[in-house]
């Protein structure tokens, strides 16, 4: 407990007089503000939560309020690249709270159990057509069934999951984790015709009876780089190598091969060659301070015995070899040549330079507007110039990412919803955020997250078995009641127990407090110990 007399500087006026009651200034009341993690959660994820279900044993419970959200949550918590957790108060103590592990763990255990989805409570009669089977495509269908629309997705491959499942490889996603997540889905109802490309979308959009379309066809074509003399030698694009490694028919491609890129995908593809005999190298324009990668994946890439050669351009594919380029970074960060040479053996180059989407069918429908990048505007509620025709994921300018995607689909659906209905949907306005300084840790122990266990090295260079390992019940639950709970009442009794005045009634578990405003003298002596910030301090004027 915190014995230091509170700071009152900033409640001018307070006072009592004995013969009328106490005349405040101020009061407190009880307002719960946002938590940075679920403030940075591009899926929406009430984080705080379901990780206090999670620590409280209810696993069931915190898996419910998970996924009324974010569907896929033994997905997210593998590939998800968790900017909750760079955003996670505790960070600033003794580091942040493991939450994707968590969240795996639930995902896993929901797996496991066998929990369904929860099913729609009615159908609207309206059917939605949503093109593209990847994360934002497979987001949107659910939060659509669940709001009770017929849905339909269309997609151009043999199976669902877009990228997750041709362009992530299984050392980081299990097809069975994928496939078992997607399963659910279609157990809700809704319907998916696989091997269909839509090319003429307003004559499958009518003939289909569909009153809105969702566009999620991903970012699937790589981007080209003239290199001179590529005839001499081996060259592919990424995604193509991961797609036909993933389908069991990767090609031959000689003992080194060298990855042109610095992104995820770069580090994707040479972890991939590794695992199949070759010798793999990375080659990036800029450093690693510059690289768009995720710096653990560069981490795990040269733990498992990548080569990246940082600071080198390639100038010429010869046979069996890289002309390359070292540049040198100017002040503004970027790549300038700097006029030397030097040759690296390499008997084929992959491409990792990036993707487009290939919106190409899109053109000549009125009102809808692409990118030069190919990347299709949409509005505020992710609807294009099209009326009814919605969009998200890789194809709209925005970061891209499985997380964002799915996000994109939930916020997308909601909208959908709204459009179907004829009444526009707001979101809820959040409330101020519960930042670090607000806390008042008294009762803070300082106790480090339980990392992850990975895969031996010498297993993972020779195999495409998971690198990362879950967490136990016992780590998972122990991991979660590292949360601090930000902005959010956890009932501690701190408040009850330091009111001088006896002016906080407990309600019972679950139901939190209340103020006898009879009593309270307005001193703010609750306030200033609330460990989370679940207390605010208003004007009297203001609650009148």
């Amino acid at each position: 407990m915190n014995d230091r007399q509170p700071d009152l500087t900033h409640l001018p006026n307070l006072r009592r007089k004995p013969e009328h009651g106490p005349v405040r200034s101020r009061r407190p009341v009880y307002q719960d503000l946002l938590p940075p993690c679920n403030h940075a959660c591009p899926a929406g994820e009430p984080v705080q939560a379901w990780l206090a279900d999670a620590q409280a044993g209810r696993y069931r419970e915190a898996w419910s309020t998970l996924v009324a959200a974010n569907p896929f949550p033994a997905i997210h918590g593998r590939v998800c690249y968790h900017p909750c957790e760079s955003s996670c108060n505790r960070e600033r103590l003794d580091g942040t709270v493991g939450i994707h592990s968590v969240e795996r763990f639930l995902g896993d255990l929901a797996l496991e159990q066998g929990w369904p989805l929860p099913p729609p409570s009615s159908d609207s009669g309206r059917r939605v057509l949503v093109v593209g089977a990847g994360p934002s495509g497979l987001s949107a269908a659910y939060h659509l069934r669940r709001l009770g629309h017929d849905v339909v997705v269309r997609d151009a491959g043999p199976v669902a999951g877009g990228m997750m499942h041709f362009g992530i490889p299984a050392y980081r996603l299990p097809r069975a984790v994928l496939d078992a997540e997607v399963a659910r889905v279609a157990a809700l109802g809704v319907r998916f015709e696989f091997n269909h490309t839509v090319e003429n979308l307003e004559e499958e959009w009518t003939d289909g009876g569909f009153a809105a379309v969702f566009l999620a066809i991903g970012a699937h074509l790589s981007k080209r780089a003239h290199i001179p003399s590529c005839d001499a030698g081996r060259m592919l694009d990424a995604v193509s190598y991961l797609r036909d490694v993933e389908a069991g028919t990767p090609p031959v491609l000689g003992r080194r091969v060298a990855v042109y890129g610095g992104g995820n995908t770069a580090m994707d593809a040479a972890r991939t060659a590794l695992r199949l005999g070759h010798e793999p190298l990375i080659i990036y324009r800029r450093d690693r301070a510059h690289m768009p990668a995720h710096d653990f994946e560069a981490t795990e890439a040269l733990e498992e015995g990548v080569q990246i050669h940082w600071l080198r351009a390639i100038a010429g594919l010869e046979e069996g070899a890289l002309k390359v380029e070292i540049m040198a970074l100017d002040a503004d960060g970027r790549p300038r040549g700097t006029g030397e040479f030097e040759t690296i053996g390499a008997d084929a180059l992959i491409l990792a330079l990036g993707q487009e989407a290939d919106t190409r069918f899109l053109r000549g429908i009125d009102g809808v507007v692409m990118r030069g990048d190919g990347t299709v505007e949409v509005d505020g509620a992710m609807m294009t110039g099209r009326p009814g025709l919605f969009a998200g994921g890789d194809m709209v300018p925005a970061e891209r990412s499985v997380t964002f995607a799915v996000g994109h689909g939930s916020k997308a659906a909601r909208h959908i919803d709204a459009f179907l209905r004829g009444a526009p949907w707001e979101a809820t306005a959040p409330p101020p955020l519960a930042t670090f300084e607000k806390l008042h840790l008294w009762f803070y122990t300082e106790v480090t997250h339980r990392p992850q266990a990975r895969t031996a090295l010498d297993e993972r260079r020779r195999t495409f078995g998971e690198v990362v390992s879950g967490l136990s019940e016992a780590e998972a639950r122990f991991e979660a009641a590292r949360c601090l709970s930000c902005g959010t009442c956890f009932e501690c009794d701190g408040c009850y127990a330091a009111c001088p005045e006896d002016a906080i009634i407990k309600l019972g578990p679950g139901r939190r407090y209340e103020y006898d405003y009879t009593k309270c003298t307005g001193c703010a002596i609750c306030f200033e110990q609330c460990p989370c910030h679940a207390i605010t301090m208003v004007r009297e004027l203001d609650v009148r």
